[in-house]
């Protein structure tokens, strides 16, 4: 397992690696909407928090516990939002994926399927996790329904598992697929995909 950062393109979108430098306007344009982050650990209020957002997850990639990416819509070359891989572990052959968000016009396409799928793929295939871990707030039901269509496994609730930015509790639910059932999920996927 041997994590950097790398461009994973599909037919509808392409994951490059967070480049402030080039997608901060993009990102700064969809970001600020109050909706995307109602759910989330992260309270973003104004264009500093984003920011500090992002900083943060290019700080986590230089310690080699994460790789962020920005999620582009390849028909038209827009920043559509952001991912990560987080939680790296490599002794454990383990990653996360999440931090996940699409600026309000994108979501409700395909680019979040198929953006889960590269990730999956690129963790299963190429990095040779044994592991793939996602989550969500216990509030944010469209979060969870959107984990199960995926075909994760709902592994259960986490009590008071974090404190939210704002210094408010949250109970978190954990989703996972694992090698054993990847090769499934991603007939699954390109399948959901192809229609």
């Amino acid at each position: 397992m041997d994590p950097r950062p790398v461009t994973l393109e599909g037919r509808r979108v392409r994951l490059e690696p967070l480049d402030l430098s080039r997608h901060w306007d993009g990102l700064r344009a969809i970001g600020l909407a109050a909706e995307l982050w109602r759910f989330t650990a992260a309270k973003i209020a104004s264009e500093a928090d984003l920011r500090r957002y992002f900083e943060k997850a290019l700080e986590e990639q230089a310690a080699g516990s994460a790789i962020p990416f920005v999620t582009v819509q390849r028909e038209s070359g827009r920043v559509a939002g952001s991912t990560r891989f987080g939680n790296i572990t490599r002794e454990h052959r383990r990653v996360e994926i999440g931090w996940t968000w699409l600026g309000l016009e994108f979501q409700r396409s395909a680019l979040n399927t198929e953006a889960k799928f590269l990730m999956l793929r690129h963790a299963f295939e190429t990095w040779g996790c044994m592991r793939v871990e996602l989550k969500t707030s216990s509030t944010n039901r469209k979060s969870q329904t959107a984990m199960r269509r995926l075909g994760l496994v709902e592994e259960g609730t986490f009590r008071k598992w974090m404190f939210n930015e704002d210094g408010t509790t949250r109970d978190t639910v954990w989703f996972s697929c694992i090698e054993d059932e990847w090769p499934a999920m991603k007939a699954r996927l390109e399948e959901m995909m192809a229609r």
